[in-house]
This record gives C-alpha cells, structure tokens and sequence, in this order.
C-alpha cells in the first residue's frame, strides 16, 4: 500500500507544496520579525545606539578654566596665575623607565615622593597616556631639559598656569592657598566639577570663595581610535575663567601690621568701623604660600605643623585668648547701663580686695593701689580694684548677658574659614562644660578679663567697632563692597545713651591722660585715640607670690594686649593687637597699635578722604 502512496504523483505534489507553504510561512514570519527589529532599532533605539556608537569613538576631555585673581582695595595683586612648566612622560616611548627616571634625577631634582607618586599614576594610566612627573620646573631645569632633549625620548615639558602670590607670607592667612586636591575633598563636592583640575582651595579666601574663583569646567569632544589614542578635535567648548575678587583688605597696610608684630607671635586686626571692612589681618609667623602651592615634601610640610611657633595657626581667627583689662570699658558701660554703678561714683582703691568671709586677697596690678577713682580714672589707670568690686556686685550672669551684646563669646561672622568663638562664661556655661558649680572668686577675676573668659583678636576689634559706633554692629568683612547686610546685626541701644560718651571718655583718658596706661603712645599726635591696655596672665600666680617675669620661661610671660579705635570724632579704625608673652599691653602691644593707625591716618590725609591738622 506504501508503495501505491509513492507512485502517488498528485499526493506527492500535495505534500511538497504543503511543506514549502510552511517553509515559506516561516520565512515570510523570521523576515517580518527582522524587519520589526530593525525598525525598533533604527527608528526607537536610534538615538541610544547612536549615543554609544559615538561614546566608542569620540572623547570627552575636560578643559580647566583659569582660576580668579584676587586683589587688594586699591587694585594690586594678592594672588595670580604665572605660567609655569611640568613634566610630563609618555610610557609607550620610553623602553627603560627605571633607566630613565634615573638619567632624569641628574638634570631635574626628584625626591623620592615625587617618583613614587609617578609610578602609581603610570600603573593606572595608558601607555599612550602622558603622566606628569613633576608639577613646577624651574627656569634652570627647563634649560637643562631643552639641551639634553635628545637624551630623554618620551619626556614632555608641558606649560601651565600656576598660583603665584607676590608678597609671600605678609598676606599668607588672609589670602591663604590652594593645594592638590585630597580624595576627601572631591567627595565632599561634586567630581564632575573638578574634572581636569587636580587643585583646590585649601585656606583663607582661595577656600571660601572657592566656587567663585575656581570658575566653569571647559570640554573638548575628541575623536579616538578603538585602543582609545587621540586623533581629532572635534568640537571645543571653553572653560569660564574663575570671578576676579577684590578685597577691602590694604597690602600696605598688612604690610605694616606685619612689620609692627616683627618677630613676636600675635595677631594684628584693623578694621574700619563704619563698614566692617577688615583693612589689615595678620598673623605672625607666617608661611609662603607659594611653597605650600607648589607642593612641599611630606617631611617638610609635616616640620612646618610640627613647628612649636605654628606658623599655619591663624592667630587672628583661631587664637584665644584671655582678654585682661581690654574688657574694662565694656564691663563698666555694662554695670552702669544695668545701673549697678553711677559713673560718677568713686571708690578708694588701695591695692587689695577682699570678699565677704572670704580669706583670700585679690591684688591691683599695682600694689600701693591708685587711691580714689572713678569709672574714667578706673579704665584709664586699669585699677583691678574697681573692677573686682564691680563684677561681684553685677553677678556674672549679668554680665554674661551684657558681655554676648557686645559680641563676647559669639562668632563675627568674617568671611574666612576657621574662626573659633570665644568664651563669655556663666553659671550655666561651667554646669554644662565643667559640670561644676560657680564661685565668686570667679566672677572677681572675670571682672578683670582672666578666668574662663577667652577671645579672638578679630572679636576684639568688632567689639571695639561697637563702642566707636555707638552701638551700632556691623560684620567684619574681606570682599569689598559686598558685606552681607541682608541680615544686619541688632545694634546695641542704651536706655541712656550719655554712657557711650563716658566709655569713650575713659579710653580717650587712657591714651591721652596723665594716668593713662597708654599715655606714652598718645604724645604729639594730631589726633585723639581711644584705647585700652590688657595684660594677661598665662599662668596662675599665688597671692603670697610675686611676677618674676626673667625667672619664667619666655612662653609663660603674659599676653600683651592693646584695642583701641581712631579718630575718635571720626572713626575710620578699630585695631586689636595681641602679642603672645609680649608683657606690658602699654609697652609691647599698643606702640604696635599706634604704627598701624598712623600709617592708615596718614593714608586717609594723603587721599584727601581725613583731616586732622597735622603740621
């Protein structure tokens, strides 16, 4: 029957065609369904694939933008960009590294950092990639390389715009520096930014103004290879160039405050408080900037933190200080504002003071004392009697709450990073930091700025600035023209006002009077400063004891302290001084004072802008 089947003819015809309909079914399905892919892919999906197709041959390179100048009031350069020279390796040339490198240290000098630093970049890098060596060349080094160019295939020279600061250290906290950026950094900011840069901000207004000095990331759509090599620029977008700062801080006078502090540890803070612009800050000593620019070795930079001195301590912002008897004018404005004193009111000073059951004796400065004073004689002779008195009348709560008014113990506010808050203590500040209940021997020696109490020079003279304005506060400021007075502080009113003119009187008293702590440095001036002296003790002396400043070891000499402000009918300055182990507030810090408010007057008179009839 089977073989009846085969000789089928016509069924034989039927099962062929049946089985090409299938054939052709399939067929006709498999190239509809190509047919949908392709249109998917080339009509939906195109511009995914077209994406990656052009990832796999074209480069996004950053391009670094050209970072800000900063300047001075009156226009001079504070930071620049110089051009400068690196060194650069291309691996796929060089076939003895190790040879090379060592061929490289007789021309250039490399310190072992350096290399090694270089040879971890070369293991992550491509072979066609260049992979820096060194970040600055000298000019020498530059020579060298050019004359032994043929001896060196694959080393580059490479220009570049590096940070320069011309007047080094004079401006070095202020100003600050930027420094290789740390992985630390970069994840506290967004990386895409700082494609193609490898610096950053590290202190002073090169940190806080950071994102406006850094300026916009440039790109460059580069065409490649599939291993990756550059063949073509396609297309470039230019980077935006950092913001150009200007500062309301004066060079000169920097340079002036620098001079005054000389070799002494301290900090020198001019203002004007009208404006709170700060014309001078200086901190001493000091560091190039351009050294920390340029990348110190490990060792070195670790020498320069592990100096006793602290050159990168910012004295001015950072440094705290007992205050001593700078806080007399305000301790006396705030007892007589509280009406706890009527400034008229004298007391008989004769060298001691006692508490009430207390057998413990507070000393004057003084020892025979400086008989009957009132609040001008008592700040302007510094009688610690008066002021024990005064203190353990007020309470210190009370002149806690009067003290922070005047801006003890709180944040200015500068736009600089780092400041520290002082402290204006009370009861409730030594239960919380010390755990430990307040005595009245503690509010008699707040009374005369030692204790707990600690500041900054750079609250110093905002505090200063109150007193020249007359309760009006302002927030200190570096870039000039643009203080911050969306919100402006509340200034400090007094129910009667005549008590500015008596703290002012007081402090006039101090530099110009016969008594005056501060007399010597008032004598022939054309003008009127208002000031105050401190001395402050850097270690506790016993009351049966006496200050034998040549038996202790130079770092536990007191602090010398000076705040004043000038001209007192028109004040155009606030200056702080602090002078650590300097002694004398009268011989040490206010000379330093009277240097840095001569200089400005002077520059005010010859700028027409100040007149004070001097001959």
């Amino acid at each position: 029957m089977s073989l009846e089947l085969l000789r089928d003819k016509t069924g034989e015809k039927r099962i062929v065609r049946g089985r090409i309909g299938v054939v052709a079914v399939l067929v006709a399905a498999a190239f509809f369904a190509l047919a949908a892919r392709i249109s998917y892919l080339q009509v939906i999906e195109y511009d995914h694939f077209a994406a990656r197709s052009q990832d796999n041959r074209v480069r996004l390179a950053p391009l670094t933008p050209t970072r800000g100048l900063i300047r001075d009031r009156d226009g001079r350069i504070l930071a620049e960009n110089r051009p400068a020279f690196r060194l650069t390796v291309i691996p796929e040339q060089v076939d003895d590294m190790p040879g090379l490198l060592s061929a490289l240290g007789e021309v250039v000098e490399l310190d072992p950092k350096t290399v090694a630093t270089f040879r971890d970049t070369l293991r992550r890098a491509r072979s066609f990639q260049e992979v820096p060596l060194k970040a600055r060349l000298s000019q020498a080094e530059v020579a060298a390389l050019s004359v032994n160019r043929h001896r060196f295939p694959g080393v580059e020279v490479r220009p570049h715009l590096a940070r320069h600061y011309p007047h080094g250290p004079i401006g070095s906290h202020v100003v600050g520096y930027v420094g290789r950026i740390s992985e630390s950094e970069l994840r506290e900011r967004d990386p895409r930014r700082y494609r193609g840069t490898s610096v950053i901000g590290k202190s002073g207004v090169e940190r806080w103004y950071e994102d406006r000095l850094r300026g916009e990331m440039g790109l460059a759509r580069i065409e490649t290879n599939a291993l990756g090599r550059s063949l073509e620029t396609l297309e470039r977008q230019a980077p935006q160039p950092g913001e150009d700062l200007q500062l309301s801080l004066d060079i000169e006078l920097q340079s002036v405050a620098a001079d005054a502090l000389g070799d002494h540890r301290g900090a020198i803070v001019a203002m004007a408080p009208r404006s709170g612009e700060i014309l001078a800050l200086t901190s001493r000593p000091g560091f190039d900037p351009n050294a920390l620019a340029d990348g110190l070795e490990p060792s070195s930079f670790e020498a320069l933190r592990a100096d006793p001195d602290q050159p990168l301590f910012n004295r001015a912002l950072r440094g705290r200080y007992p205050p001593g008897s700078v806080v007399k004018p305000f301790l006396a404005l705030a007892a007589a504002a509280a009406g706890v004193i009527d400034p008229d009111e004298t007391m008989f000073c004769n060298g001691r003071y006692h508490l009430p059951n207390v057998e413990r004796t507070w000393r004057d400065w003084k020892p025979e004392g400086h008989g009957r004073v009132d609040f001008i004689q008592a700040v302007a002779q510094s009688c610690d009697i008066y002021f024990y008195d005064l203190a353990y009348r007020m309470g210190i709560d009370a002149m806690h709450e009067w003290m922070t008014r005047f801006g003890f113990g709180r944040l200015t506010g500068i736009d600089l990073p780092g400041e520290r808050q002082g402290v204006m203590p009370s009861r409730a500040w030594k239960r919380r930091n010390l755990d430990e209940p307040w005595y009245h021997g503690e509010t008699v020696n707040t009374g005369i700025g030692q204790g707990f109490t600690l500041v900054t020079p750079i609250q110093m003279a905002a505090s200063t600035a109150i007193l020249a304005n007359r309760g009006e506060a302002v927030r200190p400021s570096l870039l000039l023209g643009d203080n911050d007075q969306a919100s402006p502080i509340e200034p400090l009113r007094l129910d009667d006002e005549s008590l500015w003119q008596v703290t002012i009187d007081s402090m006039v008293e101090t530099v110009h009077g016969r008594q005056g702590t501060a007399r010597a440095i008032g004598r022939e001036l054309p003008y009127q400063i208002a000031g105050k002296t401190g001395t402050a003790q850097v270690i506790g002396i016993g009351q049966d004891e006496e200050y034998d400043e040549d038996a202790l070891d130079e770092r536990f000499h007191d602090h010398a302290l000076f705040t004043a402000f000038a001209p007192v009918a028109d004040p155009r300055i606030s200056v702080a001084v602090v002078v650590e182990n300097g002694g004398s507030g009268s011989q040490t810090a206010a000379p330093m004072a009277r240097t840095v408010i001569d200089a400005w007057i002077r520059q005010l008179e010859d700028e027409g802008e100040l007149v004070t009839g001097r001959p």
